[in-house]
C-alpha cells in the first residue's frame, strides 16, 4: 500500500472539499496525511479553503479514515490500482484538467496514457446508423494503435467497446459506480473481457451506486483522458453532448458524425457541428488527417535513418514513433531513464531537428522525418 493512500482516500470523502480545493491543500501542506492533521490556521491559508473547512475535517476525519481502510482491503483483495493526481501512472492528459479527479481506481492492463487516445460517445438509444458508423469507424482504426474510451453505458457506448474487442483495440470503460459493480448488469460479459483488452476505470469508491449525478463527473473523465472526442449520434439533449462540452472546454478536439435533418437522433451532431463545436468527419480518414496521425511513413523513414543516433535515443525515438504524441512522463516511465537525463536526450533530437514537443508536455516526431 502507498503510505499516504489511507490519507488520499479519507480525503474524498470530508465534505466540501472536493477536487479542486484538495488538490489545492495537499500541494500547499505536502501531503494529505498533513492536511488532514493540520491546524486551523494552516488550512486556513490555503486559497479557496472556507474557514469553516477544518472543521469539517475535523469533525469527519476518524471516520473517513475508517472508511478509507475498509476500500483499501477492498482494492487490494480485487487487484485494484488507486491512482493518485501526482502519480507517473495517473492518466496524463486528464492530469491537465483543473478539475480532475483526485483519485482514480483502475483495475485493467492497458495504459491510461497511450499515445493516442479516443472517446467515442453517443446517445443510450441508438439507431442501425449510429451502430454501423461506429463499428466502420473502429474497424477503419484498428491498424493505429488507438484507445478507444467510452462510458459502457447503453448504445454506442457499449457498441465502441466490443467494436474495440473485435478488432484487437484496447478499450477502457469509465463507470458513474464503484468498481465493485457493473451498470447496466447486462453489460457485465464486456466489462469482463475489456479487463483483459483495456480496462475499468472510476473516481467513485467500491459500494457507490450509479446515480444521476455522478453521470456529468463520468462524462468529464470519458473527454478529459482523450486527444479527440467522437460523437456518433445525440439527441437535442443527453450525456454525450455533456461529454461534447466538456472536451470543447478542455481545448480538446470534438467531431461528430452528419445525420439526416429529420433525424432525431442526430440533431444534436448536426448543431455541434453548425455551432462549430465539432468538427465533422464521415471516416476514419477524416479523423486521421484531422488529428496529424499518420504515422506509417514517419516510422518507416525513421528506421532507414536509426544509424545516426546513440543507443539511448533509438530507444526514446522508438517509444514516440509507436505512441506518438507521447507525454513525458509516460517516456520517461516506459524508457526507464530519469526526468534529467531524458531531457538532455530530447534536447538533442530536437537540435537534430526529428522530434519536436506539443502542447500537454507531449513529444511527438518533427514533420521533416518524412
Amino acid at each position: 500500500m502507498k503510505p499516504d493512500l489511507n490519507y488520499q482516500v479519507a480525503l474524498t470523502l470530508i465534505p466540501g472539499v472536493g477536487p479542486l480545493i484538495a488538490k489545492a491543500l495537499t500541494e500547499h501542506l505536502g501531503s494529505a496525511e498533513k492536511v488532514i492533521n493540520a491546524k486551523p490556521k494552516e488550512i486556513e491559508e490555503v486559497p479557496g479553503a472556507r474557514r469553516t473547512l477544518w472543521k469539517s475535517i475535523a469533525e469527519n476525519k476518524d471516520e473517513a479514515l475508517k472508511r478509507a481502510e475498509k476500500e483499501i482491503t477492498f482494492i487490494d483483495k480485487h487487484k485494484i490500482h488507486a491512482l493518485f493526481y501526482q502519480d507517473d501512472d495517473y492518466p496524463s492528459r486528464l492530469k491537465e484538467c483543473d478539475d480532475s479527479p483526485y483519485l482514480l481506481y483502475y483495475k485493467g492492463k492497458a495504459s491510461l496514457n497511450a499515445g493516442k487516445i479516443i472517446a467515442v460517445v453517443g446517445s443510450r438509444k441508438s439507431t442501425e446508423y449510429g451502430r454501423s458508423v461506429t463499428n466502420k469507424l473502429i474497424n477503419e482504426l484498428k491498424d493505429y494503435n488507438i484507445l478507444v474510451v467510452s462510458g459502457l453505458a447503453l448504445g454506442i457506448d457499449i457498441e465502441a467497446h466490443r467494436s474495440s474487442l473485435e478488432h484487437n483495440l484496447d478499450t477502457i470503460g469509465v463507470l458513474a459506480h464503484g468498481l465493485d459493480r457493473i451498470y447496466p448488469s447486462l453489460h457485465r460479459d464486456t466489462a469482463e473481457k475489456m479487463l483483459e483488452r483495456g480496462g475499468l476505470l472510476s473516481e467513485f469508491l467500491s459500494e457507490t451506486n450509479p446515480d444521476r449525478e455522478n453521470f456529468p463527473k463520468r462524462n468529464r473523465i470519458v473527454a478529459g483522458m482523450a486527444d479527440a472526442t467522437i460523437v456518433i449520434e445525440s439527441g437535442e439533449k443527453g450525456g454525450s453532448l455533456i461529454s461534447a462540452d466538456i472536451a470543447h472546454s478542455y481545448g480538446r478536439e470534438v467531431f461528430a458524425f452528419p445525420g439526416r435533418t429529420i433525424d432525431k437522433y442526430s440533431i444534436g451532431c448536426n448543431r455541434l457541428i453548425k455551432s462549430q463545436k465539432a468538427i465533422m468527419i464521415e471516416n476514419a480518414e477524416d479523423l486521421i488527417q484531422q488529428m496529424g496521425w499518420g504515422e506509417g511513413k514517419k516510422e518507416k523513414q525513421l528506421k532507414l535513418q536509426m544509424n545516426l543516433f546513440t543507443t539511448p535515443e533509438q530507444m526514446i525515438l522508438n517509444f514516440i514513433a509507436e505512441m506518438s504524441p507521447i507525454h513525458i512522463d509516460s517516456l520517461s516511465s516506459l524508457s526507464e531513464l530519469s526526468l534529467p537525463v531524458l531531457k538532455n536526450h530530447l534536447f538533442q533530437l530536437e537540435m537534430k531537428g526529428v522530434i519536436k514537443m506539443v502542447p500537454g508536455n507531449r513529444i511527438q516526431l518533427a514533420e521533416m522525418v518524412f
